[in-house]
């Protein structure tokens, strides 16, 4: 089969390899889709090899089920579905509370293994996944579908691990509006009765904000705090989801979110927010607020995202690449090129 394999530090190949066979409690699922994240780029720029064979990428898989191990129950061949991105153990005490994103298995990384960043993912014709990731869509396109598995899921879970400061009346900032934001963004709207103010550098990122539902955008500079703050009768806003995370949008996060409100650090941009343990006041953390690193989410989140989208409240923003252009298409990822997500169709 064909697959987009990271062989050397930056270098991504379409190479011919061998089709996996489904193991014990595995499925075998041709891919229909597979959505490209700014965490791909992060690993398609690590100086060093993520193992030492080539890797397939892709953590977003949507597709249809090839073939069942053995001692698999409950599914069969022709089903659709997307494929959970956090493999975990599940029986630990944290998958056991429905915690899968933070396995205890996993040790203080608390990253279950996920397609793409140690086994590999979907940018390839087929990928053997593990039963118990399979979560069925009936007939969504798979298009549509494979953003869920992250773009969907973890901005659920962020937005869901706040929801006591999203009530009437409360404002929630969304800083980025590219591949999650701009999902986030439609989530708060179908799911919260807040208001949503959307930050970005991009113009036509801000007229993506306002097309998915956003209030109200700010063009992201250095008196966006000040202006946050006007918006907001100089207490800041209940809730910062910031899906950038380099130092300005974290700074910008302490600086705008209220007092008892909740900053949710999404983003992998390694941002320092520059919180310190002195007395609150001024452009520092507020008394009350919290800070979250918030990762993936629960297969629980993907379900609801799922059916979100299956009633039509959320849709991610797509542009499709056939998988030989994977390289070309990380290419325009990099430069702010790409309206929502890029995916991947073999």
């Amino acid at each position: 089969m064909r697959a987009l394999q990271l062989t050397e530090p930056g270098t991504l190949e379409i190479r011919e390899v061998p089709t996996p066979e489904p193991g014990p409690g595995e499925l075998l699922i041709r891919v229909g889709a597979s959505g490209i994240c700014h965490s791909d780029l992060h690993v398609l720029h690590l100086p060093f090899k993520v193992r030492e064979d080539p890797l397939t990428l892709g953590h977003e898989i949507a597709g249809t089920i090839a073939a069942v191990g053995d001692q698999v129950a409950g599914r069969t061949t022709g089903e659709r579905g997307v494929v959970y991105l956090c493999w975990s153990c599940g029986h630990c005490p944290e998958c056991a509370s429905g915690n899968e994103n933070v396995c205890r298995a996993a040790g203080r990384v608390a990253m279950p293994p996920c397609p793409g960043l140690g086994p590999d993912g979907g940018m390839a014709e087929y990928v053997a996944v593990p039963a118990n990731s399979f979560v069925p869509i009936g007939d969504m396109d798979f298009v549509a579908a494979a953003p869920l598995a992250d773009a969907a899921l973890t901005s659920y879970h962020a937005i869901r691990g706040a929801r006591d400061q999203l009530y009437p009346g409360a404002t929630a900032v969304v800083i980025g509006a590219g591949g999650l934001g701009h999902v986030g963004i439609q989530i708060l709207r179908a799911i919260t009765p807040v208001r949503v103010i959307a930050v970005d550098t991009d113009p036509d990122k801000l007229e993506l904000a306002a097309e998915c539902g956003a209030h109200e955008g700010l063009a992201a500079d250095a008196d966006t705090a000040a202006r946050i703050l006007a918006m907001t009768g100089g207490r800041g806003a209940e809730a910062v989801f910031d899906f950038v995370g380099v130092d300005a949008t974290a700074k910008l996060s302490v600086e705008s979110v209220g007092p008892n409100g909740a900053y949710r650090m999404i983003g992998l941009g390694e941002g320092d927010p520059g919180i310190t343990a002195g007395p609150a006041g001024g452009p520092g953390l507020p008394w009350g607020a919290t800070v979250r690193k918030s990762y993936g989410g629960t297969k629980r989140d993907l379900i609801d995202s799922i059916a979100l989208a299956r009633e039509g409240r959320i849709a991610a923003r797509t542009r499709q690449f056939p998988l030989e252009d994977g390289a070309h298409a990380y290419e325009l990822l990099e430069q702010g090129r790409i309206r929502g997500r890029a995916v991947l169709v073999p």
